[in-house]
């Protein structure tokens, strides 16, 4: 499990990337570099990571899911998941 200080860091730098989202655009599109890096870091969409939805896990994320490659292969063995069963050839 991930602290809870970097789930709360990550969920803050979400929050102010969609509220800056429309000004970074504008600014880059008018070629206004020098008030785009006035603006905030964490308002830039880059700075976002991909974490797990349930543990907060950073690595080993299935996009598809939203959640890490570990809760998902327990998540399929219970029978969570529709649509996903364990392969065998």
């Amino acid at each position: 499990m991930a602290k809870e200080s970097m789930k709360a860091r990550e969920r803050k730098r979400a929050k102010m990337v969609a509220k800056y989202a429309e000004k970074r655009a504008a600014l880059k599109e008018a070629g206004n570099y020098e008030a785009l890096q006035k603006l905030p870091r964490n308002g830039s969409a880059v700075r976002l990571h991909n974490r797990c939805q349930i543990t907060g896990r950073p690595k080993g994320y299935m996009r598809q899911f939203g959640i890490s490659r570990i809760n998902f292969r327990e998540m399929a063995l219970k029978g969570l998941i529709p649509g996903v069963k364990k392969a065998s050839w």
